[in-house]
């Protein structure tokens, strides 16, 4: 598996799906497409780098709690498609407040080839100041995805050196 950097850069890019705008991350392992699903899938794998989920996916949606973030509450995750292993596409619908909705859409896609799993990983971001926030924090979460399949401790992965640091890169790209 790929090891993680030890200066962050920005890696997402701007992409359109389905007339929305996203920010999109490419990481590769060196695993098998099943290791890399089980990764982002299973609720005791994503606990090492991102939160765990309750649930019956059979339902059509779970509770998904960020375990790394300051006063995270559960988060409605409807599972729009699954096609395992490959496709995995969420919306997540968060109160804002007493009366506004935010709704998010995710997008993974995983592809194999020579023992290589490349994990292509998209969220919607509707604006600049989003993508500012959002940009940082998936490189920061993905880093620790690749620490953690690596057999590095995810720990070793720090927020602060992401954002802000990070910031200006993905609010200039989605200006």
């Amino acid at each position: 598996m790929t090891t993680t950097p030890t200066t962050p850069s920005p890696t997402g890019t701007r992409a359109d799906h389905d007339g929305r705008t996203f920010v999109e991350f490419t990481r590769t392992f060196r695993a098998p497409i099943e290791d890399v699903w089980a990764a982002v899938t299973e609720s005791d794998r994503l606990a090492r780098w991102i939160g765990t989920w309750t649930g019956d996916p059979a339902d059509g949606e779970v509770q998904f709690l960020m375990s790394f973030e300051e006063d995270a509450t559960a988060e409605r995750m409807v599972i729009d498609v699954c096609e395992a292993p490959r496709l995995l596409r969420l919306t997540s619908t968060v109160l804002t407040d007493d009366t506004e909705q935010q709704t998010w859409k995710f997008r993974i896609d995983l592809s194999e080839d020579a023992g290589v799993t490349t994990r292509l990983f998209s969220q919607d971001v509707p604006d600049a100041t989003m993508a500012a926030g959002v940009g940082p924090g998936w490189d920061y979460y993905l880093d620790r995805l690749v620490a953690a399949e690596s057999g590095v401790d995810p720990a070793t992965v720090v927020w602060d050196d992401y954002y802000p640091a990070l910031s200006e890169h993905y609010r200039a790209a989605f200006a």
